[in-house]
């Protein structure tokens, strides 16, 4: 029956809660004491002393042997004489309190613990005083990562003097820090830069450890663009399959010519040869990088996706940058020729959104898909289109195919 009145153990995990929460910690950079603190006692009633008296003095004597009073540090415990008519006069507890830190700390053997959190407060906010806020949320996170403040604070410390350095990762240069180490750091980096550093040096659009490059300003990774030449009289010194830069394509001198756009990779090693054309392949969602070449506003261009939603999202994503896009092979004709070749999409990936990008005869099919008016979550993928019907498209474009590649 003990059980249910409050024993030695109760009362430390009552003060390892404290502690969980980092509330113990926070009180260190607050300032506000926690200490004393009185925990919650369970305690038995007046019926459990006349009917479970030995029960009752059972538990006393435990919890008087885990006191202060016995031990010399830990909890303190108020008594209260009580008089029961079966069982007459007996000094039972009525509340127990925790006197100072040094008890607390005797309960749950966090002494070292806290000692190593005030010297690193110390450290961090001696160097970075606007640290103050983060650390007192975030306390048991600034303990965790003791051994690694050195470093992390070396981090700031270059962030601050360089906002916005514009250099890739790489290429930061702290004194005992590597890139490897950054770049595994980045959520816990984001939160401690957020916090030194002004709004100024903040890229607030980027979020997440994803974001971590454009949010601070670090040179990112050029997105590359995939893209064939497809009338070898127009080779790039010999060259007809390239990767390059975004601006290194934007500074392109390309003659006028039409310029295809599709997702799959082999349907874009395999395009057909046109006079004039070229074919950039592999960008996915990615088109919106397409919007910073100045010279594909005045070509003509034609994009070819899957027929299914994903499709025409991103139809629609580029249209929004190239308002004279024009979509291939993703009209009902196409659909109801390779009817027996259709898939599914995956119900859970499916977009459902609007497009507002789409002409209407592109809605109404977008819409019978989305809303599996045609089937449930029909999808024609590129490449089970014939090949043939691709080569037919692209010289109704082009007025003449060169061959095939």
């Amino acid at each position: 029956m003990t059980a249910k009145w409050t024993q030695p153990a109760d009362l430390r995990d009552q003060l390892q809660r404290f502690w969980d929460k980092g509330t113990w910690l926070a009180a260190h950079v607050t300032g506000e004491p926690l200490f004393p603190l009185e925990l919650r006692l369970r305690r038995p009633a007046a019926r459990d002393i006349a009917e479970q008296f030995g029960a009752v003095s059972d538990w006393v004597r435990a919890l008087r042997a885990g006191s202060r009073e016995h031990r010399g540090c830990g909890y303190a415990i108020t008594w209260q004489r009580v008089t029961n008519r079966v069982q007459g006069a007996n000094d039972l507890p009525t509340g127990i309190s925790v006197p100072t830190e040094a008890d607390g700390l005797a309960l749950i053997g966090r002494r070292r613990d806290v000692e190593r959190f005030c010297a690193l407060r110390d450290e961090m906010l001696n160097r970075h005083p606007r640290l103050s806020d983060w650390l007192m949320r975030r306390p048991l996170t600034a303990l965790a990562h003791a051994d690694e403040w050195p470093r992390l604070l070396a981090i700031l410390d270059y962030f601050v003097a360089n906002p916005r350095p514009g250099v890739y990762q790489r290429q930061l240069d702290i004194p005992g820090v590597d890139t490897k180490f950054i770049g595994e750091r980045r959520r816990l980096l984001g939160e401690l830069l957020d916090a030194v550093l002004p709004p100024a040096a903040i890229d607030a659009s980027a979020t997440g450890a994803n974001g971590f490059t454009q949010r601070y300003g670090l040179r990112q990774r050029p997105t590359l663009i995939r893209f064939r030449v497809l009338d070898p009289s127009l080779a790039i010194a010999g060259l007809t399959d390239l990767s390059v830069p975004v601006d290194d394509f934007a500074a392109l001198s390309i003659p006028p010519g039409p310029v295809f756009i599709t997702e799959n990779e082999i349907n874009g090693l395999a395009f057909p040869a046109c006079r004039g054309g070229l074919v950039i392949f592999g960008l996915g969602y990615g088109v919106e990088a397409l919007s910073a070449v100045p010279w594909l506003q005045e070509r003509r261009i034609d994009y070819w996706g899957d027929i299914d939603t994903h499709g025409f999202a991103i139809l629609n994503r580029l249209r929004h940058h190239l308002p004279q896009t024009r979509s291939l092979l993703m009209d009902r004709e196409t659909l109801d020729t390779h009817w027996a070749l259709c898939g599914q999409e995956p119900a859970s990936r499916r977009f459902t959104g609007w497009l507002e990008h789409l002409t209407a005869e592109e809605q109404t099919l977008y819409q019978a898909i989305r809303d599996n008016t045609l089937g449930d979550c029909l999808r024609l993928e590129q490449e089970r289109i014939a090949f043939g019907a691709v080569q037919r498209a692209v010289a109704a474009i082009t007025g003449a195919s060169m061959g095939t590649n």
